[in-house]
């Protein structure tokens, strides 16, 4: 191995300290009131905020953000999440236009689109993505657009609706390795993640993943998610540090060093990924529109 990775134990008394390299900056700017204002108007969800993303400062500085569909309220209790738990209220089937009209009024050339799951519904809310795909681009013909899905309870038919929309990029995140399953995505399957990849790659689509690090994995457990995206097609992943968003929480395990994320980089790179966006605070939505350039 060209880099040698040295594990940190830790027990429940000794968690491991933030690093320096995780300082991030406090969101203010005129450029971020700007859109936490827009968003407020017209009652709008983004990740950036649900799941408190370290990036968010730099991201809506710049003008970009990740639109969180389908309500605030997700059907599942991954361990690693920050999203609310429960009871989703009724499907708002006006929410596509009020994205694309977010998307006009910021100017957005590249937008990310999420969700939470909504596991309740027969497709999963594919039709709706489906749907702010299509205003998106009514409002914004030149826009590109990346997804970032649920695993949609494996069912083909309903990734095919969101499919017929066209997506610049399909992004699903494995998250962790299949060992840590359990506790950091109870509801959801493994092997059914890559088949998300695989059918949206024989479906012509550009495909994303993701995994966030410090969980407890194995520097071999990634190495052997990556070979399993790699052979399922996916084209673009990305690695960052996972963090912990409340003490409910699943806990961090380690932090892990620029110089591993490095080297994990030139790992993917050789395997084949076309991309890989590999560091402390990279996450899925991260240089999103920079991964377009090339494609």
């Amino acid at each position: 191995m060209d880099f040698v990775v040295q594990e940190i134990k830790q027990n429940e008394q000794e968690r491991p300290r933030r690093p320096d390299w995780l300082k991030v900056r406090v969101p203010l700017g005129e450029r971020f009131s700007e859109l936490k204002h827009l968003m407020e108007g017209q009652r709008l969800n983004t990740v950036c905020e649900e799941a408190r993303c370290p990036n968010i400062a730099e991201c809506w500085n710049a003008g970009t953000a990740t639109f969180m569909i389908l309500g605030d309220i997700c059907t599942r209790s991954c361990g690693f999440c920050a999203v609310a738990t429960g009871r989703p209220g009724k499907l708002d089937l006006d929410e596509p236009f009020r994205v694309a009209e977010a998307i006009r009024a910021m100017e957005i050339r590249h937008a990310v689109i999420t969700s939470v799951n909504r596991d309740e519904l027969a497709d999963g809310g594919a039709a709706i993505f489906a749907e702010t795909i299509r205003q998106a681009r009514l409002v914004n013909p030149s826009i590109t657009v990346e997804v970032l899905i649920p695993d949609l309870r494996g069912i083909r038919w309903a990734l095919d609706i969101l499919l017929a929309a066209r997506p610049d990029i399909l992004n699903h995140n494995t998250e962790t390795v299949p060992r840590l399953y359990p506790e950091v995505r109870p509801q959801a399957k493994y092997e059914r993640s890559l088949d998300i990849i695989r059918w949206s790659k024989e479906a012509g689509m550009v495909t994303k993943s993701g995994l966030m690090l410090g969980l407890g994995e194995r520097i071999e457990e990634v190495l052997c998610v990556m070979e399993d995206l790699r052979g399922a097609g996916c084209d673009i992943l990305t690695l960052g540090q996972y963090l912990q968003p409340t003490k409910g929480h699943v806990p961090v395990e380690r932090y892990v060093h620029p110089d591993e994320f490095r080297w994990l980089k030139g790992k993917g790179l050789g395997i084949g990924f076309r991309h890989v966006e590999a560091g402390p605070l990279v996450r899925s939505s991260y240089h999103a529109a920079e991964q377009t350039i090339s494609y």
